[in-house]
């Protein structure tokens, strides 16, 4: 074989360092967009100059106004998104035309930054530095900040360090802050990824979420509702708003079918849209009472809506004590009981530059009290916002800058212990992420929780998604096993994992439907939730009046007295008796009203007599208060009290035993005033038991029966004439 005369080894090495050298520089010549580069292409370069030119004045105009007290990016965020993501459709025609311009694929970079696809940031801003690395003063700190978006700790830091080393040079205290606390989250991000929460994650799909921005989801204690900020076509009057080509927000509404899944969602019209923007910012636990932002009236004012008649009222601002004219307030949380408000402010004075307050409500004066900062153990130097308060009345989640986050707003969750709110916890990877994490809410139950966010199998930008908590790991199951979640399609970065048991909230929801005993139609109603112990009204819930629909949040731990009263009826005392380590329960109950008529009886399940005893116990006040106030609302209401005994034990007994029982109702009344003449009481032993022995025979556990036995034992009275 006939071979060409080769170059001698040595050079033949040098040949091809210069070569790579060669293709190295040429790959990295910044090529800026002046057209004694394109001398060639002139109506190709004309075309793409003009697009480059319109994106790069959305880019002067997000510069005009930088803050130079603040940092690099919280001038980002709080000015430059909106132009950032209007530049992008002409800076990417731009690039298609010319890719190896530094200033081009640096601005690229921040525009994915400023966009729901921040994970394509990373491949521009690196292009951009290899160009160029005097592209611009920052940018090894975008480089960082992408690298970090990506959970990539190792190079984030990297360039963090990198840029730290320059800003300290400068004195540039600002970014020198800013960068600290990026190496913070990125130890606390690495730390929290190496240990992630056994969560699934899930798209709630297309009846909530469309091709537009679907987030801030808030729930009713029982997932049957859900009111979202959604930025669609079928807004109120259509309008766009111009800073970011995107529709206004208005709020949204979707009911849960407990076996369909999320039902379609749907605008909820004028009263509450305006045609500006307009947000939901809190959600009672029932439901009732909705919080938004209307048309962004002030600065960003909370206002307070009220469900009548099935419907949302006009809303109103809340006490200028809460809704300050000059700040703004982002979200708002009301308990279980409606008696405290928790909210998020950025007015002067607080902690940081937004933070939690909370007030109280005053029952003599009818209005919330003043307002309180929560304090430094929650709130931190950064921003605090998306409150919110579980039904259960001990457990508060919201986001936060500060504290360990990974990145940006993360959640974190809060106990309320002895009457103060312990040191806050990161509610861990992957719920949070080193991108903004916000308005977080749990159902009743603590099994599942909602927030929005931007995913890979998302229907357009940002989506909200259901979180299911699988609780502590265990051993795989046989396929013989029950697999609850079987159904469920879990994101790419959430394992498969069994069906577990978890500790859910301690907490019972009694909800369900108020009507008429006789036509069943619905019936509006005051329900009274009452510590028995105590003798205190706790929370006073209420029924709509068209659907007569009622949801009552009872915390564990107490024996509750639930009283539902409406004018014209006889009242309905339930008693709940709830054990601490009792968990999560969820009971449909129906109430049906009678009227006042002759004849009617009812059970008053919250009168309690010493055992085996006719004295009566304290916890019976206000169902004994509740049957004066009846007899002295209707003056000619004669009335039999009578008692009852379950079937264990000896029949004379249970005679004398129900008839004295009945006589101490009666006189406690006669103290009370009411006349003898309008009381009798009898009692009636076992005669006339609710459920008869065959029946509890046939109950299968032990409590069963005993829960049968003592709805046996019970005072009742009967209307005789009015």
């Amino acid at each position: 074989m006939k071979y060409d005369k080769k170059i001698p080894m040595k050079k033949h090495h040098i040949f091809l360092a210069v070569a790579l050298i060669t293709a190295q520089l040429a790959i990295a010549q910044d090529i800026p967009f002046e057209k004694d580069y394109f001398k060639d292409k002139k109506e190709e370069f004309k075309i793409a100059k003009k697009d480059y030119d319109a994106g790069m004045d959305f880019i002067k105009e997000a510069e005009k106004y930088t803050d130079p007290s603040a940092s690099v990016l919280r001038n980002f965020e709080t000015y430059h998104i909106s132009f950032y993501r209007n530049a992008m459709p002409f800076l990417e025609k731009a690039y298609a035309f010319n890719p190896s311009s530094a200033l081009l694929n640096y601005h690229l970079g921040k525009c994915h930054l400023a966009s729901h696809n921040k994970y394509g940031a990373v491949d521009f801003l690196e292009k951009a530095y290899r160009l160029n690395p005097n592209v611009a003063a920052n940018v090894q700190f975008f480089v960082g900040y992408a690298y970090h978006i990506k959970n990539n700790w190792t190079e984030a830091r990297k360039n963090y360090e990198f840029y730290k080393s320059k800003v300290n040079a400068q004195q540039d205290f600002p970014n020198i802050e800013l960068v600290m606390k990026k190496l913070m989250e990125c130890t606390y991000g690495e730390k929290l990824t190496q240990s992630p929460v056994r969560v699934w994650v899930d798209n709630v799909g297309p009846s909530v979420n469309t091709k537009y921005p679907e987030y801030a989801p808030l729930i009713t204690a029982d997932e049957s509702i859900m009111i979202f900020t959604g930025r669609r076509d079928d807004t109120q009057k259509g309008g766009m708003d111009p800073n970011d080509g995107l529709y206004y927000e208005d709020v949204y509404e979707a009911r849960r079918d407990g076996r369909n899944g999320w039902q379609s969602s749907y605008n909820l019209g004028p009263v509450i849209n305006s045609g500006e923007h307009d947000a939901p910012a809190g959600l009672s636990p029932d439901g009732r009472t909705l919080f938004v932002f209307y048309g962004w009236k002030g600065a960003g004012d909370i206002y307070q809506s009220t469900m009548q008649d099935g419907e949302y009222s006009k809303p109103e601002k809340l006490p200028s004590q809460i809704s300050d004219n000059s700040t703004f307030e982002s979200s708002a949380s009301i308990s279980y009981d409606g008696r405290e408000l928790y909210f998020t402010s950025r007015r002067s004075g607080g902690t940081g530059e937004e933070d939690i307050y909370y007030c109280t409500w005053d029952d003599k004066k009818k209005s919330w009290g003043e307002v309180k900062n929560l304090g430094n153990v929650i709130n931190t130097k950064y921003r605090e916002t998306g409150i919110f308060l579980h039904p259960d009345g001990e457990t508060m989640y919201f986001a936060s800058e500060g504290h360990e986050s990974m990145g940006g707003f993360d959640i974190f969750m809060s106990k309320r212990v002895n009457g103060a709110w312990t040191k806050p916890v990161n509610v861990g990877y992957p719920i949070n992420s080193a991108d903004d994490d916000v308005y977080f809410v749990v159902a009743g139950s603590g099994r599942y929780a909602y927030y929005a966010s931007v995913r890979e199998d998302g229907l357009g930008g940002t989506d909200i998604y259901r979180i299911t908590f699988l609780g502590p790991e265990k051993q795989p199951i046989t396929s013989s096993e029950d697999n609850l979640l079987a159904n469920y399609k879990p994101v790419r970065e959430i394992r498969m994992e069994p069906k577990v048991e978890i500790t859910t909230s301690s907490l019972t929801i009694l909800k369900g439907q108020i009507r008429d005993e006789k036509t069943k139609l619905p019936v509006y109603a005051s329900i009274e939730l009452v510590d028995n112990e105590k003798n205190e009204i706790v929370a006073t819930f209420s029924s709509d009046a068209k659907t007569g629909r009622y949801l009552v949040s009872i915390p564990s731990g107490k024996n509750y007295g639930i009283a539902v009263k409406s004018e014209g009826y006889l009242f309905h005392s339930e008693n709940v008796d709830i054990p601490k380590s009792s968990g999560y329960r969820e009971f449909e109950k129906d109430v049906d009203l009678k009227k006042i008529d002759i004849g009617e009886r009812i059970v008053l399940r919250n009168i309690f007599f010493d055992f085996d005893k006719a004295t009566l116990r304290s916890e019976s006040t206000n169902e004994l208060e509740r049957l004066v106030k009846l007899m002295n609302d209707n003056p000619t209401l004669r009335i039999e009290i009578s008692g009852h005994t379950d079937s264990q034990g000896n029949d004379d007994y249970n005679q004398r035993l129900s008839q004295s029982r009945a006589e101490s109702v009666v006189n406690y009344l006669v103290g009370k005033g009411v006349s003898t003449s309008r009381l009798e009481f009898k009692g009636y032993g076992e005669s006339q038991v609710l459920i008869s022995d065959t029946e509890i025979a046939k109950l299968k556990t032990r409590t069963e029966r005993d829960d049968a036995h003592q709805q046996n034992r019970r005072t009742e009275f009967k209307i005789l004439s009015k």
